[in-house]
């Protein structure tokens, strides 16, 4: 089959983003974390701006400013210069860490945070010449030559008129002492920080959804490929036995909710159980809601317990039901003489009243094609 684009209109599934994910292959977008990292650092500096230039206007006085000591003495000048170094880079700190943060953060939010050790590994498929000139000259390409053009123009464009507003404010800092340079001059980058982030802002907010879109758009399927991912998993021991487990854990608890509708669980009393239910306005047979052995019969009791079901206790009867009757089923023609008793019983101990002599527990008799031992072999006489 073709591996043309326009056959692949399926939306990749589950194991193929695992898969992509495990080589490495996320949805990143470029400008997002470039307009979160701008924002952070402009709301840093409109919060720390005005303590930025005290601080740097007291360093570089300090600076300029050498003590006899130093003077006298030219090998303190690289440990002056390392602490003022030092100083300097204590000040830009917060900065630092609050974009390096930010970046780290916004990195994740089209794709998530995902390791890989794939992507340590230099790809060989990426060298060949020919892939090489695809990449060049398709489609991406040429996207990401359009959105460098935009952003250059966007951005060229905000700096241009931040610059063209500020020019006689700029022409002035020439006259004016440091400290209220070093003011004006801040407060004009901050101007300037805050219209280039929302330059930023505005191709990020584009960028995004597109990176996401075309990333999924790069995994889509085709339905042959979906049909041969379903019948590997599916030929897969592990997946059969997997479904296969889900499969019983889905049925037993359907089952298990019907037992609190029986009107009687008969059981081993402790190997075997089997939930009948009876609607006397019918001429149906007693149908068999539940049944289980061991550890699924114990849970069966507590839940007739919880719910107020009676239990009968008759092992013959419990194991013969057990063997020849499936969920949901009526019991065989065989058993109406052994289960007809038990059921009557039931029903009058609902009905009995004080002072009235309750029936008399029954014994039923199983015929002898229906004696099963605890293995389900019929029992020989």
């Amino acid at each position: 089959m073709s591996d043309d684009s326009s056959q692949r209109t399926e939306e990749p599934t589950a194991r193929r983003l695992h898969k992509a994910i495990e080589e490495g292959d996320v949805a990143r977008s470029s400008e997002l974390p470039a307009a979160a990292v701008m924002i952070a650092a402009a709301v840093t500096i409109f919060l720390m701006g005005t303590w930025w230039v005290s601080r740097f206007s007291a360093q570089m006085q300090a600076g300029f400013t050498f003590d006899r000591k130093t003077l006298d003495t030219p090998t303190l000048l690289p440990t002056t210069f390392v602490y003022a170094l030092g100083e300097g880079l204590l000040v830009v700190l917060p900065l630092m860490v609050v974009t390096a943060v930010v970046a780290i953060a916004a990195s994740g939010v089209t794709g998530g945070f995902h390791f890989s050790s794939k992507a340590f590994f230099p790809k060989f498929s990426k060298l060949s010449p020919i892939s090489g000139v695809k990449r060049m000259f398709g489609t991406h390409a040429l996207v990401e030559l359009v959105k460098a053009i935009a952003k250059f123009l966007v951005v060229g464009g905000v700096l241009w008129w931040s610059v063209d507003r500020h020019m006689s404010e700029l022409m002035r800092l020439a006259h004016a002492g440091l400290e209220p340079a070093l003011g004006a001059a801040g407060s004009m980058i901050t101007q300037s920080v805050v219209w280039l982030t929302l330059s930023l802002v505005f191709i990020a907010l584009i960028d995004a959804p597109y990176q996401r879109w075309s990333y999924f758009k790069k995994l889509r399927m085709t339905k042959q490929e979906i049909k041969d991912e379903m019948k590997d998993m599916e030929g897969r021991p592990e997946v059969k036995q997997q479904i296969r487990r889900r499969q019983r854990e889905m049925a037993n608890a359907r089952m298990m909710a019907k037992v609190k509708d029986a009107d009687v669980v008969i059981t081993n009393p402790e190997h075997f159980a089997v939930a009948l239910a009876y609607d006397p306005t019918s001429d149906g047979a007693p149908i068999l809601l539940a049944k289980g052995a061991d550890h699924v019969a114990a849970r069966i009791r507590e839940e007739a317990r919880q719910n107020g079901v009676e239990m009968f206790a008759s092992p013959q009867l419990a194991r013969a039901l057990y063997f020849t009757t499936e969920v949901d089923q009526p019991i065989p023609e065989a058993l109406y003489h052994a289960v007809a008793p038990v059921i009557a019983y039931v029903f009058s101990l609902a009905q009995v009243q004080p002072g009235v002599e309750p029936m008399a527990r029954p014994s039923p008799k199983v015929p002898p094609a229906m004696r099963f031992d605890a293995n389900g072999k019929l029992e020989t006489a």
